[in-house]
C-alpha cells in the first residue's frame, strides 16, 4: 500500500506544471496541430494538454471565433487564418487528386455523372464533378452547395453521426426542398438507420431536384468521413445496379489517400459561425446553392 502510495506521488511530483500564461496555454493547444489535417476533440486537448477541461473549452472558443481554429461537428482543426500564414489550402487538393483516377473510371464505368463532396454543418459542398458532355445536364458545379439531407452524398456522411449530433445539428428543422424531400427529425433520423444498415450506401431520388435520383458512399476515415462520392442518374434509373461500383471505388480512394505520409483524419471544410440548416434554403436568395447529390 505504501509502495503504491509512493508511486502515485512521486508521479505527481514529477508531473509539469501548467503553463501560467494564457499565452502559454494557448500555445500548447496550437501544438497539437502539427498538420493540415489534425483533427481533435475536446477530450483529446484536455487529455494530451493536461489542462482543465473548462480551460481548454474556452480557449478553443476564443481560437474558432478569431478564426485560428475551426470547429466542426467532429472536432477541431487548424482554422483559415493558421492555415493562411503557412500558404496551405484546407485539404481539398490532396483529396480531389486521390480521388480523380478513381471518380473518372467510375464515370466511364457507369457512364454517369460522378461527384465527389464534402460535409459543411448540414450541407455538402462539392470538390469535384465528373461525367463529360451528360455532365451539363445535372445541375451542379464544383464549389457549390447543397442541403446534406437531401442528397445521397450528404446522408452518406450524416450517417456517421451521432443521433445527439443529428438532433443538433436539425434543432431548426429540416426544411424540404421537394415534395419528396425528408421533412422531420424522425424520417432523417430513419432513414440514416437505413443508410448505416446497408454499410454506408445511401439513396436519393427526386429530393433534391425532381427526377434526379443518386447513389452515395462515405470515404471512411478513423475520426469521421474524409468526404462521399455519388453516381448521379434519372430517378428511376438502377441505382443499385452501380452501388458496388460506387463502393469499390470509395475504398480505393480511401486506399490511395492512405499512401499519403500523413493520411488526413477528416477532411471537411467549415464555417466559423454557424447558421443552421435553413442556410440551405436562404442561400437560394444570396449565393449559388446547387440542386443535386
Amino acid at each position: 500500500m505504501n509502495s503504491a502510495l509512493s508511486r502515485i506521488a512521486g508521479s505527481t511530483l514529477e508531473r509539469e506544471p501548467l503553463p501560467p500564461s494564457m499565452v502559454e496555454r494557448i500555445t500548447l493547444i496550437m501544438d497539437l496541430f502539427d498538420r493540415p489535417y489534425a483533427h481533435l476533440s475536446l477530450e483529446d486537448v484536455t487529455g494530451r494538454t493536461g489542462l482543465p477541461r473548462s480551460t481548454s473549452h474556452r480557449i478553443l472558443d476564443q481560437l474558432v471565433g478569431v478564426g485560428w481554429l475551426e470547429h466542426m461537428t467532429t472536432g477541431y482543426r487548424l482554422g483559415p487564418r493558421a492555415l493562411g500564414l503557412g500558404g496551405r489550402d484546407t485539404g481539398h487538393s490532396a483529396l480531389r487528386a486521390a480521388a480523380a483516377p478513381a471518380l473518372h473510371q467510375l464515370a466511364v464505368r457507369t457512364g454517369m455523372v460522378v461527384h465527389l463532396a464534402v460535409l459543411e454543418d448540414t450541407e455538402i459542398y462539392y470538390l469535384d464533378k465528373v461525367g463529360g458532355r451528360s455532365a451539363v445536364d445535372v445541375p451542379s458545379r464544383v464549389g457549390g452547395r447543397a442541403p446534406a439531407h437531401c442528397t445521397a452524398l450528404g446522408k452518406a456522411m450524416l450517417a456517421w453521426l451521432t443521433p445527439d449530433q443529428i438532433e443538433y445539428e436539425y434543432a431548426e428543422g429540416v426544411p424540404a426542398r421537394t415534395h419528396s424531400s425528408i421533412n422531420t427529425r424522425d424520417r432523417l433520423h430513419q432513414e440514416l438507420s437505413r443508410v448505416r444498415d446497408r454499410h454506408g450506401l445511401a439513396y436519393e431520388r427526386g429530393e433534391c431536384f425532381g427526377g434526379v435520383g443518386c447513389v452515395g458512399v462515405a470515404l471512411r476515415g478513423a475520426s469521421g468521413p474524409l468526404g462521399a462520392l455519388s453516381v448521379v442518374g434519372e430517378a428511376d434509373a438502377p441505382l443499385e445496379r452501380y452501388a458496388p461500383l460506387a463502393l469499390a471505388a470509395a475504398r480505393g480512394i480511401v486506399d490511395e489517400l492512405g499512401r499519403l505520409p500523413r493520411m488526413p483524419s477528416a477532411v471537411l471544410p467549415a464555417r466559423r459561425t454557424r447558421t443552421g440548416p435553413q442556410s440551405a434554403l436562404r442561400a437560394s436568395n444570396g449565393r449559388s446553392v446547387t440542386t443535386m447529390g
